[in-house]
């Protein structure tokens, strides 16, 4: 490509050509020696290397080399799809409304013991004296005691009530000449790994869009801010939004006709409109930036923007002239976008932390860290009271799962562009499944999601005779399943705790289309095992071509690239295979194998082994050399890669 640039002078007018196809540094030099000839023939004709102005036209080749790279630099990192930098990635991302993930804790369900005095019901029946039964509050801290993992308690677990949904559990846990004196209470409770702390940040004058960084980095929740007026600060997806989610007890005061109700839900869901939010913005540094509204003045906004209902009537919130006019900078100056702190002390209380550490095993999370006991003392024996306080235990009959680390550069990028997709609503069924991986870390991580349109039955005419009606499948248009799995700390696929789906129910409900219902359920774990065999190329040692096959199975059927219903192509395992250096072949790796199959892959199903269970047809479900999955959505697994992977060499050539 190139242009006539005029040059005029007092003597004549001179077109000269310029090229713009070389930007790189070999074509620059090229095109300016070509100039330097075309334009400058008696001016400059030495062009030796070594000549000074050979020197020249190579700095400015240099320069102009390096300006072409800087600025395709500059516009590749200002794209999302091409971004490289992670301060880029997370500014673009955040921008599309995509916040990053740093870390992800995780969660276990734990049962929680406290010990009471006995009471007498009568001379041979005793039972649990619950007026010494207290109330283990929320942020409650324990930890595993192995590796030092601290888990905090996500709610209040109130021992005096019981309920189907909050059911207690008393055993007699001490005696006296046979007779009961303490009765152990258990109830279950959700914990979720991270650290708590504390930071308090004191404003001066009010500023617009003011802005404070809390210490810690990993931030996975702000559980509260408070000013020291006692009013609470909410957080906001982004300023503009005034109207905000919030709980309220249920009882008798708050609401009558549901108090009822209070044993099952003891708090109500209710919205609120407020100006005193902030918004969360994660830094490339793992640290999250608090960012608070514009609104600095105290005046009420309709005195900085008048109503346009009020003009002309002469009300002290109005224009009394319609000719008058107002600044339109005072909307910045409302609370529109929110009110910016001035002349407080904002406390904020949040977690941090989380990885795949967290995912502790079993019978792990037995150290109470700090346990808040709520019991009032008042007409109760004091040494009694003093007794249950100490008396608090804890343990984790289930592994804690869902920890892992934070996004990567490649699952931000791609988890932004889908998010932005979506547009804040739920549409198709690819809309609900980034939903689901858009869950906020603190209530859960989704390792694999599926979704299929609910079926239902579709009834026809019988035919003539008084035949039966005929009966068949139809896709049901008001009705999604979605079938949802999480890792365990070894990364092998495991079931949903009943918290992480309460959560996402109420997530997708937010954005789910009105006349949407949403199934939500547990995909099946079809546990496999893989056999081959190989003859290796003369030259190379048979047992490290062996365990480099090995690997490449292991790899192939990581739990990271496999999806729910994702089949499996046995030709695909034997490619990989056959690409290790040192394979000359891959053979059937048994006699009994009349399709000569070069790959066999087996159902492994035995629980006491500590497979899922799942007895799944492998051979009924191949067909041409592919293994389907099964009508109800699974998931094969490898859960132990190295016994369920099985390689023999039988030659070399």
């Amino acid at each position: 490509m190139a242009r006539e640039i005029e040059y005029g002078t007092n003597i004549k007018t001179v077109k000269k050509e310029i090229k713009y196809i070389g930007r790189e540094f070999s074509t620059i030099r090229a095109n300016l020696i070509e100039f330097a000839k075309s334009y400058f023939p008696n001016a400059y004709n030495d062009f030796n290397e070594a000549s000074p102005g050979m020197m020249f036209i190579e700095m400015a080749a240099y320069v102009g080399d390096t300006l072409n790279f800087y600025m395709d630099n500059q516009y590749r990192e200002a794209l999302l799809h091409s971004a490289e930098e992670k301060k880029n990635v997370f500014k673009l991302a955040q921008s599309f409304g995509y916040k990053p993930k740093l870390a992800n804790p995780a969660v276990a369900i734990v049962d929680v013991s406290i010990e009471v005095p006995a009471e007498t019901i009568d001379s041979d029946n005793y039972r649990p004296n619950l007026n010494y039964a207290p109330v283990l509050t929320a942020n409650s801290m324990f930890d595993s005691k192995e590796g030092g993992r601290t888990f905090r308690l996500m709610d209040d677990v109130n021992f005096k009530t019981s309920s189907s949904l909050d059911g207690r559990t008393a055993i007699v846990s001490k005696t006296e000449d046979d007779v009961p004196t303490h009765f152990k209470l258990t109830k279950q409770a959700v914990v979720e790994s991270g650290q708590q702390t504390t930071q308090n940040f004191t404003f001066g004058n009010s500023v617009k869009f003011d802005k404070v960084v809390l210490s810690n980095p990993n931030i996975v929740q702000i559980t509260s801010c408070i000013d020291d007026d006692g009013n609470k600060w909410y957080e906001v997806p982004y300023l503009a939004q005034d109207t905000v989610f919030d709980s309220i007890e249920n009882n008798p005061v708050n609401s009558p006709d549901l108090s009822a109700d209070s044993t099952d839900t003891p708090y109500l869901l209710k919205l609120i409109k407020t100006a005193r939010r902030f918004t969360t913005y994660v830094r490339s540094d793992g640290k999250t930036e608090i960012r608070f509204g514009a609104g600095i003045s105290s005046n009420a906004d309709e005195e900085l923007i008048p109503n346009p209902d009020n003009v002309g009537s002469s009300l002290s919130t109005g224009l009394s002239k319609l000719d008058t006019n107002f600044d339109p900078s005072n909307f910045l100056n409302t609370k529109t976008f929110g009110q910016a702190p001035g002349n407080i002390t904002l406390t904020f209380n949040y977690t941090y932390g989380g990885s795949i550490d967290d995912n502790v095993l079993s019978n792990q999370i037995t150290e109470v860290n700090s346990a808040n006991v709520v019991l009032s003392s008042e007409g109760l024996d004091t040494t009694k009271v003093t007794e249950v306080k100490d008396s608090v235990t804890v343990t984790n009959n289930e592994p804690a799962t869902g920890g892992s680390s934070g996004d990567t550069i490649e699952e931000v990028r791609e988890r932004a562009m889908a998010y932005m997709a979506t547009q804040g609503r739920a549409v198709t069924l690819q809309d609900y499944i980034t939903r689901v991986y858009s869950l906020p870390q603190k209530y859960g991580n989704i390792a694999k999601a599926h979704i299929v349109q609910d079926e239902q039955l579709d009834q026809k005419a019988g035919g003539k005779g008084g035949k039966k009606p005929k009966y068949k499948e139809i896709s049901n248009p008001l009705a999604l399943n979605m079938y949802v799995l999480g890792y365990d700390h070894k990364r092998n696929f495991v079931q949903l705790n009943n918290a992480t789906k309460q959560n996402l129910k109420i997530y997708l409900s937010q954005y789910r289309m009105i006349t949407d219902a949403i199934n939500i359920k547990d995909a099946f774990i079809i546990n496999i095992d893989v056999k081959f065999a190989i003859i290796t190329q003369r030259g190379f040692n048979k047992n490290e071509v062996l365990m480099r096959c090995i690997d490449k199975v292991q790899k192939h059927f990581s739990p990271k690239k496999w999806q729910i219903n994702q089949p499996i192509v046995v030709s695909d395992i034997a490619y990989q295979i056959s690409l290790v250096d040192g394979v000359a072949s891959v053979v059937p790796p048994v006699e009994d194998n009349p399709e000569k199959s070069m790959v066999l892959v087996g159902n492994k199903y035995d629980k006491n082994s500590g497979y899922s269970g799942n007895v799944y047809d492998i051979d009924a479900a191949t067909k041409e050399g592919v293994i389907y999955p099964s009508l109800d959505p699974c998931i094969f697994e490898v859960k132990f890669p190295d016994v369920d992977i099985e390689g023999r060499v039988v030659g070399d050539i």
